[in-house]
């Protein structure tokens, strides 16, 4: 790999991984807030470890060993991996770039259809209160996928498929973990907090599962997978911290995020389809999309600072 393409790569994980997971921020900020130092602490030192090494490292290697059983998990480890660990790596990449772009674009129009935001751009306000037609729109797009890739190979079409059911089997721990938010936050629970430590691990774990399914769209090589979400991950825990409410009042960086992910999800798509995407293309679209709606916050934010 070129230095700049590596370089790139890195960076555009690092800032995948933040964009998706400034929610994940705001809420263990406002659960942190309510325990011990000691809690705060362990969360910020041994919860960092298990949720860069364990869930963006290892998670990242486990999807594709198991796709490539065959290849030593030390040739994963390494940029290079020998010809015939990125022979096979090639050959099973389709299954899952597809899986993981149906995932992407099932969690946009999910957001797109049914969850609150602040409006962006023309059109999301419309797109919002057609919340109904989420369901018929994603049934209807996973056919469609799936009706094209049989044309490829089955295995191919049982990627698509792994995708909507792994949208939905995380959508609904997800949905679990965020009910509990309120009993968290409450000042009469007597929840512990090794719980709320347990909690937040879980939920953690929930919300990472996007960047680590996107980094897909940058690369497969798991060196890089680690080093650009673990960098993002630490960012994200120092906003956690530190400025976590100056973050909160740039209220269209989660729409930057969401486009980000269908951007990526297509890419995936059509890259399991034989398309030649270049390898620089997932970082720039992200840099340029993330920007763009920091510009839009920020000037919201200043229109706000000029009336206040």
């Amino acid at each position: 790999m070129e230095i700049l393409v590596i370089l790139l790569t890195i960076i555009g994980l690092s800032l995948f991984e933040i964009i998706t997971s400034i929610d994940n921020a705001v809420i263990n900020a406002e659960v942190l807030s309510g325990m011990s130092k000691k809690a705060r602490r362990w969360f910020l030192t041994f919860g960092f470890f298990f949720a860069v090494f364990v869930v963006r490292g290892v998670l990242p290697f486990l999807i594709i060993w198991i796709a490539n059983p065959s290849i030593s998990p030390l040739s994963l480890l390494s940029l290079g991996g020998g010809s015939a660990a990125r022979d096979a790596i090639e050959h099973s990449a389709p299954i899952l770039l597809i899986a993981g772009g149906v995932f992407l674009l099932f969690l946009f129009f999910h957001w797109l259809f049914i969850e609150p935001k602040h409006y962006g751009i023309r059109g999301e306000k419309f797109f919002h209160a057609q919340g109904a037609w989420f369901f018929a729109i994603v049934s209807i797009l996973l056919t469609v996928i799936v009706w094209f890739a049989l044309g490829k190979g089955a295995m191919l079409a049982f990627g698509a498929v792994v995708g909507s059911t792994g949208f939905f089997l995380i959508h609904g721990f997800r949905q679990f973990a965020q009910q509990q938010e309120e009993r968290l936050l409450s000042t009469k629970n007597n929840i512990s907090d090794l719980s709320k430590l347990a909690y937040l691990e879980v939920l953690d774990t929930t919300f990472s599962i996007d960047g680590v399914i996107g980094a897909f769209a940058f690369t497969f090589a798991v060196p890089l997978i680690l080093l650009g979400n673990g960098l993002g991950a630490i960012v994200l825990r120092q906003l956690t911290i530190s400025n976590i409410e100056r973050i909160k009042r740039y209220k269209y960086l989660k729409n930057g995020a969401m486009y980000s992910i269908f951007f990526l999800g297509s890419i995936m798509i059509l890259d399991s389809f034989g398309f030649h995407i270049p390898a620089y293309l997932s970082p720039i679209i992200t840099f340029g999309t993330v920007g763009y709606f920091f510009y839009l916050s920020r000037q919201n934010l200043a229109k706000e600072e000029i009336r206040g």
